[in-house]
Order: C-alpha cells, then sequence, then structure tokens
C-alpha cells in the first residue's frame, strides 16, 4: 500500500510543482550532457588512439634481393599465421618502385629505371600488440628467419604515441572526475532547494507518525522520474550534436544504433542514478533537521 501511494504521490509531485521540476530536470540535463559529452570525446579519441596505434605500429619486413616469387609467398603465410599479425601484405620490388616513385614525383626521376628497393612484407598488427615491447619481439622473431634481410619500425615514434596516449588518459579521467562531481553537486543542490519549498509538508507528515522511509520514497521517485527525463533529453541533444559534427568532420563516424541505443540507456540510467542520489542526500538532510515543535 505505501510503495502504491509512494509512486502516486511521486508522479502528483511532478505535475503539481511544475516550476521545480523544470528546474531540477533541466540542472540534471545540463550535467548529464556535460557527462555525455565527456564520454563522447573519451570514445571518439579512443577510436582514434586505435587507429593512430595501429598505422604507427606497422613493420616492415624486408626479403632478400634475389627471392623467388614461391619462397616470398611461403614467407607471406608464415607471417600471416604468427600469433598477433593482424594483415600482411606482400609487396614486390615492382610495386615498391611504384610507390617511390610515386610518393617523390620528379625528385624520383633519377631512378626511374632503377629497381634498387627490395621486395617487403608490410605487417600490421592486432590492437593487443600494438606496443614496443610486443613489435620488439615479433620484429626479433621476424629476423631470425631465413630470407629475412631486415625488419624495420619506427620504435622512437611508437613509444612517444603510447607516452602521449598515457598522458591524455591520465588528463581524461582527472577531467571526468571533476566533471562528475560538479553533475552531481549541481542536481543534488537543485533538487535539494525544490525540497526545501516543501519542507512544511515534510513536517506534517512527521507530526502525523508517517516512518522516514514513507516520507522519503515520494520524493526519491520523483527524482528519478526526472532523472530519467533529463536522460531522454540529453540523449536527443548529445545525437543531434554528433550527427551535426559528423557532417562536417567525415573522420568522425555517424552514431550507428548501438550508439544510439547505448546513449539514450546510460544517459537515463545514469539520470535515474543521479536522480535518486540528489534526493535520497536532501531528503535526508530535511528529515532529519525538520522541527516537530
Amino acid at each position: 500500500m505505501s510503495w502504491s501511494y509512494s509512486f502516486r504521490e511521486g508522479i502528483a509531485n511532478v505535475r503539481r510543482q511544475q516550476f521545480a521540476t523544470l528546474a531540477s530536470t533541466s540542472a540534471t540535463t545540463v550535467a548529464l550532457i556535460l557527462i555525455g559529452l565527456l564520454a563522447l570525446v573519451g570514445y571518439e579519441a579512443q577510436q582514434v588512439s586505435s587507429w593512430l596505434m595501429e598505422r604507427v605500429g606497422e613493420m616492415e619486413v624486408f626479403l632478400e634481393e634475389g627471392i623467388e616469387e614461391e619462397q616470398a609467398q611461403a614467407l607471406l603465410q608464415r607471417v600471416e599465421a604468427t600469433q598477433g599479425v593482424s594483415s600482411a601484405t606482400y609487396i614486390s620490388q615492382e610495386e615498391a618502385h611504384a610507390i617511390f616513385m610515386e610518393e617523390f614525383g620528379e625528385e624520383g626521376e633519377p631512378f626511374l629505371d632503377d629497381l634498387f628497393l627490395p621486395a617487403s612484407i608490410r605487417v600490421r598488427v592486432g590492437p593487443n600488440y600494438t606496443d614496443a615491447d610486443s613489435l620488439t619481439a615479433l620484429a626479433t622473431t621476424f629476423g631470425s628467419w631465413s630470407r629475412i634481410n631486415d625488419v624495420e619500425f619506427d620504435r622512437p615514434l611508437l613509444v612517444q604515441v603510447q607516452q602521449n596516449i598515457r598522458t591524455f588518459s591520465v588528463v581524461g579521467g582527472i577531467i571526468a572526475g571533476l566533471v562528475l562531481l560538479a553533475a552531481i553537486f549541481l542536481v543534488a543542490n537543485t533538487i535539494r532547494l525544490t525540497i526545501y519549498s516543501r519542507r512544511l509538508l515534510i513536517r506534517t507528515m512527521k507530526l502525523v507518525g508517517a516512518t522516514d522511509g514513507f516520507v522519503r520514497r515520494p520524493f526519491l521517485i520523483e527524482g528519478m522520474l526526472q532523472g530519467a527525463v533529463a536522460g531522454l533529453i540529453a540523449g536527443g541533444a548529445l545525437l543531434l550534436l554528433h550527427r551535426g559534427i559528423a557532417a562536417y568532420l567525415p573522420q568522425i563516424t555517424p552514431p550507428t544504433i548501438q550508439v544510439v541505443a547505448l546513449t539514450f540507456g546510460g544517459l537515463m540510467l545514469f539520470g535515474l542514478i543521479l536522480g535518486w542520489l540528489g534526493s535520497y542526500v536532501a531528503v535526508r538532510r530535511f528529515i532529519r533537521k525538520v522541527a516537530l515543535h
């Protein structure tokens, strides 16, 4: 009986206290948009980091001069079967020469008729192997094989990229923590103000013998309803913003159905938690301080 009353009263409070509801819902929406923006930036940064690590983590395995096509293809298959290798591409001397001429243009004309570049296998490793130690181990493995002349990858650049990503992750984590604390503070204080306007109602309920839990439940349900609505609004705003940015920046992938569902679901869940937490803290404080005389 008390729970059904709490649900009815919580929904009724949303209708009766329209200004207070608008104020707390707006505050929660702003907080969720800030959190969502931070999550969106973090997601895109992670995508860029993964793409960058894959490119920087490429390895070139140079074959010995005069190697036969059958031997080169056998080495290619062996490289592809190596643990940690995502893909491997064989580049013949002719293809290497064509790439060289395309990149250097007129400056490469003195080498127009000279196939001086060796055949090679370009290796791209999986996400779990895009670090300096793993690539070094792979390079050592490939270098020990016969008919392999040399193995090259840009270790200093890879180490620098890894350090930059770690620094960005630490700074991003600190900013995320500050934004989360600010969001909780904003929502809790706004809900506290709305509940303060109903302190006489709390006092009256206490005077007639209502328990703390009975007094608290309608406010908790009201806060959770406001949080869910704020999550829907924040999710719609973030998706529109994401689509707008993706229209101007082709590098950013437009949100998929999974991303849309995750965005709305995550923000609604977070809105429910923020609404419940803010209401719980505010009501608990007023229940303790309310005077019964």
